[in-house]
């Protein structure tokens, strides 16, 4: 059937000599990948090829079969502009980073309009904002909610954070987080973006939360595997 869908960009690949193989999260049909072919035939097609960066926001007419693991595309346009993710270089070394784990962790093929939200108006804040060294982390913590293992908060004033229960306990344990990244932790339980340059961390607090965060996602997410981009992350904010 056809049918039109935004969609936002997780990955692309080159397949054979002019066709592009893009995997996206789609509002209307969850991941999908799509063949985009003869992109690099010619300079019109090279154009529709730029369209593909990595958590760009399209919106796509589409050919779509159930009974097919790679989808076709009609037509092709920019749903939002990007002012700044894909030219400020600290911004798309975050937007790599986070492509690659959304890639991992989003394989349903199903719609979820509250996580496109999520994401899509996650994007626009990075798009916009001046301060955002922290952004990776909290869009990280919160993305769990929408994949089922966001922190239970019942018991809050616990000392340690179990992240194999995730939960709060008084009970230490090899999995427990404590002390800086405990506090850190709770102060980005409850607030939204707008709320996030008050917190203050350093290059090496930030990076040790940023531990946390994928040991979290090991233990939570089978066969979740650390980015190939994560050292390429550090090496630019630090």
């Amino acid at each position: 059937m056809q049918a039109s869908t935004r969609a936002i960009v997780l990955s692309k690949i080159k397949y054979r000599d002019s066709d592009l193989i893009v995997k996206c999260y789609t509002e209307t049909f969850g991941t999908v990948n799509y063949i985009i072919r003869g992109v690099f035939k010619s300079r019109k097609g090279h154009q529709k090829a730029a369209y593909f960066q990595l958590l760009s926001q399209l919106n796509l007419e589409v050919v779509h079969k159930n009974t097919s693991s790679l989808q076709s595309v009609k037509d092709m346009k920019v749903d939002h502009v990007y002012s700044s993710i894909h030219t400020n270089v600290l911004k798309s070394s975050i937007v790599m980073f986070l492509s690659e784990i959304l890639s991992q962790v989003l394989k349903e093929e199903e719609k979820n309009a509250t996580l496109y939200s999520f994401i899509e108006h996650a994007m626009l804040w990075l798009d916009t904002e001046h301060k955002f060294s922290n952004f990776h982390l909290f869009f990280l913590l919160k993305l769990t909610k929408h994949l089922g293992f966001y922190p239970d908060t019942s018991n809050l004033s616990a000392n340690y954070f179990n992240l194999v229960e995730g939960e709060f306990q008084n009970n230490p344990n090899k999995f427990a987080v404590s002390g800086n990244n405990l506090m850190i932790l709770k102060s980005m339980l409850g607030i939204g973006f707008e709320g996030l340059n008050n917190i203050k961390m350093d290059a090496l607090q930030r990076q040790n939360f940023l531990n946390v965060l994928l040991m979290y996602y090991e233990l939570h997410i089978e066969g979740f595997k650390k980015p190939k981009s994560l050292s390429v992350l550090h090496q630019v904010f630090n």
